[in-house]
């Protein structure tokens, strides 16, 4: 899950100077709290539950401490969140629209100081997160564009009566998100529930939980109403408080399957609409007449941005037999060449782990592949990157060959850069080893044959597929999976649908006809 922007316009953005945009602007990219946002401010909860700390991926030490929000401090965003839905609801879509586009715009001004707290919050390469600000955008851009069009519709009916089905806001929305695209998962969420007329409480990732309380500065200097959008920190507890309470309409997660089990037993206690977007183990079919090196560009692109944690990838990489060792010894070559390093720096392509815990989770996936007798072609180890960064969790790109897809580390979403190349002969035992798997988040295939790419992608079951490129994600296009990979769609017309019901009027033009229920005297 990744952006639907050239890498070639990421590259050449602009630099800002952080301090005059924070100045002009209002907005905070500092480490700096309070962090909970809440009817237009930053704000300690009112309830604070004890703290959590915040390490820096980047340099693997303590880069703030957050309280976590109780019981009170939920009823009181979502409480705010109810008050501020009238009137947000009670504005046309174009007002609404406009809104968000300013914030586009606000966002763009301020995107280089964004990008770097996200540097900091979440480890990834500085020109990844240029590229994730720039998918931010997009979606603001998008939404606002589309708001003035989410209508119903006028039907006529028998005998001159007629009808209308108007598209309405389901009322007060609960988010729930991920660390990996911190902000990203965040606007996915947020921009269509806004357009919709919604008002919204987010509780952010504990391992990235800043950007989403600049989100709030920035909706608030576009002229959002204050309490139309709120953000509340927390771990677990925090978020089971949010997604268990009676005062929210709608539910949208982001994150791993156990999570988004709880959530969706959660919605159903109070038939609330939900929306998962949950864990991958997505296949990528490379076929013998494909451009090998679209291919391998498309297997990186599959595998290793953002250190591998991101959960579409492409982490299963069938190659037909007759281009497998060609294929695998160029993959191999680019994959040495990633650079390791301070993910500030334009150079750096693999930047800082998550967290310690999570490093040593996808080190143990390695080991268990190589004890179950695959080949570790290269990578797969903890880096020590000098400077600032010396304590931050960094690893090396691993690319697994002799793999069977019995194995733990093929099976199962590992959540970091390890990509399992298998071989293959026939499309039809492609497909049927790609399908064989709990999870349908994504799967692509490269190939110079455009009947065969759209006989294979038609029978694969994902909910996003992918010919002869990956891990692309516009705002135009539904983003979303089959199967254990989640619910519903976030990004395009789609995610309308999960922001909104329809009402039904009907509208008699004549007398009333009840048949013989009614009898004249």
């Amino acid at each position: 899950m990744w952006l639907g922007l050239r890498l070639s316009r990421q590259l050449t953005g602009r630099r800002l100077q952080s301090a005059a945009v924070i100045t002009r602007m209002g907005i905070n990219t500092t480490a700096q709290g309070p962090f909970n946002w809440v009817a237009g401010q930053r704000c300690q909860p009112v309830d604070n539950v004890g703290e959590f700390d915040n390490v820096s991926p980047r340099t693997g030490k303590l880069f703030c401490r957050i309280p976590a929000s109780g019981k009170m401090e939920v009823d009181r965003a979502v409480a705010t969140a109810r008050s501020a839905f009238p009137g947000w609801a009670a504005m046309s879509g174009m007002e609404r629209g406009r809104l968000l586009t300013k914030a586009a715009a606000i966002m763009r001004e301020n995107l280089e100081d964004i990008a770097r707290l996200d540097v900091n919050d979440n480890g990834k390469p500085i020109w990844e997160a240029r590229a994730d600000m720039e998918s931010v955008i997009a979606c603001l851009e998008y939404y606002g564009g589309l708001a003035p069009a989410i209508v119903g519709y006028h039907c006529k009916l028998p005998g001159g009566s007629w009808g209308t089905a108007s598209r309405e806001p389901l009322g007060v929305v609960g988010g729930v998100g991920a660390w990996n695209y911190p902000l990203q998962t965040c606007t996915w969420k947020v921009g269509p529930a806004l357009a919709c007329g919604n008002t919204f409480i987010y509780k952010p990732s504990p391992l990235a939980p800043l950007a989403a309380v600049v989100l709030g500065e920035v909706l608030q200097q576009a002229g959002v109403p204050d309490g139309v959008y709120n953000v509340v920190q927390g771990e677990g507890e925090t978020g089971a408080l949010l997604s268990s309470h009676q005062g929210c309409d709608k539910l949208s997660f982001t994150g791993s399957v156990p999570t988004g089990a709880k959530i969706m037993a959660a919605g159903a206690k109070g038939i609330k609409n939900v929306t998962l977007e949950l864990g991958g183990k997505s296949p990528l079919i490379i076929f013998d007449d494909a451009n090998l090196k679209n291919a391998v560009k498309g297997a990186l692109m599959a595998n290793f941005l953002t250190q591998g944690e991101v959960c579409s990838n492409g982490t299963r990489i069938f190659v037909q037999r007759g281009v497998y060792e060609e294929f695998l010894k160029e993959f191999v070559k680019q994959a040495k060449q990633m650079k390791i390093g301070d993910p500030m720096n334009d150079d750096t392509t693999v930047g800082g782990t998550i967290s310690e815990d999570h490093a040593k989770k996808v080190l143990g996936y390695i080991e268990s592949a190589r004890s179950e007798g695959a080949t570790v072609a290269c990578g797969g180890e903890r880096v020590i990157v000098g400077g600032d960064c010396a304590s931050g969790w960094y690893l090396s790109p691993a690319v697994l060959t002799d793999c069977t897809d019995g194995m733990k580390a093929v099976k199962e979403e590992i959540f970091g850069a390890v990509a399992a190349v298998l071989v293959f002969d026939t499309e039809e035992e492609a497909l049927e080893r790609a399908n064989n798997t709990d999870f349908g988040l994504a799967a692509g295939v490269f190939t110079k044959d455009v009947t065969r790419a759209h006989r294979v992608v038609n029978k694969l079951e994902a909910g996003t597929t992918y010919i002869n490129t990956f891990n692309l994600a516009p705002a135009e296009l539904p983003f979303g999976g089959y199967k254990m990979s989640g619910i519903g769609r976030e990004n395009g017309l789609a995610a309308i649908e999960h922001y909104t019901q329809y009402k039904t009027v009907y509208v008699e033009m004549n007398d009333v006809d009840c048949g013989p229920l009614y009898q004249e005297d």
